[in-house]
C-alpha cells in the first residue's frame, strides 16, 4: 500500500515537477475515488433523517423495553432498507489514507546516514528518487515540505510565518466547509451547543497539523477544497427542491425535534405537582399549668403539700 501511493506521488511529480502539485493531484485523485461513496452515504444519512419521527414514536412506545426497542428499529431500517451505518464509511475509508500518506512522506523525505535523503518505497531510477537523493529539503513554493510548521516556527519564527498563514488557511476552508454542512442539517438530539462545538471541531483539528509534515498540510488542505466543492454539489443535487430527499429530512428532523420538545413538557409537567399544601403551624401544648395558676376548669387541681403552702 505504501508503494503504491508512492508510485503516485512519483508519477504525477513526473508529470509536474513540483512536489507540492504532486501531493495535490493525489489528494484529487483519492477524493475522487471516494465521491461514489460519498454521495452514497449522504444519501443513506437522509433517508435515516427521513425515519426520524417514526424512531421518536418507537422510543415512547418501548421506553422501558431496550430490547424490544431495538427489534422494532431493526424492522424499521429493513423495511425502508435504511443502513445506520452508511454515513461512516466515508470517514473509515480515508483513515488507512491518512496513515499511508503520513508513512509516504516520512519515507520519502527519510535521512540517511550521511545526513541526506535516502528515499523509500519508490524505485531507485525514479525522478522523484533523483530529485529527492542526497537532498536535504523538499522545496515547494519556498515551503519545506518535509518539515512540520511547528520545527520551522521554532528555528526561526519569521520563516515560519508563511507555514503559520498556512494552517490559518487550512482552518479557514474546514470552517467553510462544516458551515456548509450544518447550514442544511438539523438533528433532534442535537442540542445548540453540540451544533456549534460540531461546528469548530474541525477547526481544532486544523491547528493540530502543526505538528505533521507540510506535505500533509497541502494534502488536506487539497482535500478541504474539493469537498467545499462536493458539499456545494450535493446540496444542489438532494436540496434543489421542495420534494427532494434533503428538503423531506429536513422536514421530518423538525417534526422529530418539535416531538422531543412536547415529550420533554409533558415530563417536566406530570413532575410539576398542582397545589402545594403548606403545612399546619405546629401548637405547643402545656401539660402541666404554670405556678400558683388555676388549672384549666373542668380538671381537677393537685393537691399542694402542706411543706409548701403559704404560711
Amino acid at each position: 500500500m505504501f508503494q503504491a501511493a508512492a508510485w503516485l506521488v512519483s508519477v504525477f511529480y513526473g508529470l509536474v515537477h513540483n512536489y507540492a502539485f504532486a501531493i495535490a493531484l493525489v489528494a484529487v485523485s483519492i477524493m475522487l475515488l471516494l465521491t461514489p461513496l460519498t454521495l452514497k452515504s449522504t444519501k443513506g444519512m437522509l433517508e435515516m433523517q427521513r425515519l426520524q419521527p417514526e424512531m421518536r414514536r418507537l422510543q415512547g412506545l418501548y421506553k422501558g423495553d431496550r430490547q424490544k426497542l431495538n427489534e422494532e428499529m431493526m424492522k424499521l431500517y429493513q423495511e425502508h432498507k435504511v443502513n445506520p451505518l452508511a454515513s461512516c464509511l466515508p470517514l473509515i475509508a480515508q483513515l488507512p489514507v491518512f496513515i499511508i500518506m503520513f508513512r509516504v512522506l516520512n519515507g520519502l523525505s527519510k535521512i540517511g546516514d550521511d545526513g541526506t535523503f535516502n528515499p523509500s518505497y519508490i524505485a531507485k531510477d525514479s525522478q522523484l528518487y533523483i530529485a529527492l537523493d542526497k537532498s536535504k529539503e523538499m522545496l515547494a513554493f519556498g515551503l519545506d515540505l518535509a518539515k512540520t510548521p511547528a520545527r520551522v516556527m521554532g528555528e526561526d519564527f519569521v520563516k515560519g510565518i508563511p507555514y503559520a498563514l498556512m494552517i490559518v488557511l487550512l482552518a479557514f476552508t474546514f470552517f467553510i466547509q462544516q458551515r456548509m454542512i450544518a447550514s442544511r442539517t438539523t438533528s433532534a438530539s442535537m442540542s445548540p451547543m453540540q451544533a456549534k462545538i460540531m461546528q469548530y471541531l474541525p477547526v481544532a483539528f486544523a491547528v493540530f497539523q502543526v505538528f505533521l509534515p507540510t506535505g500533509l498540510v497541502i494534502y488536506y488542505f487539497t482535500q478541504a477544497v474539493v469537498r467545499i466543492v462536493q458539499q456545494w454539489y450535493i446540496t444542489k443535487r438532494f436540496y434543489g427542491h421542495d420534494g427532494s430527499i434533503g428538503r423531506q429530512a429536513q422536514a421530518a428532523s423538525k417534526e422529530a425535534s418539535d416531538m422531543a420538545k412536547d415529550a420533554k413538557g409533558k415530563a417536566g409537567k406530570a413532575l410539576k405537582p398542582d397545589k402545594v399544601e403548606k403545612p399546619a403551624p405546629m401548637q405547643s401544648k402545656r401539660v402541666t399549668p404554670p405556678k400558683n395558676r388555676p388549672a384549666p376548669s373542668g380538671r381537677p387541681q393537685r393537691p399542694i403539700p402542706p411543706s409548701k403552702r403559704k404560711k
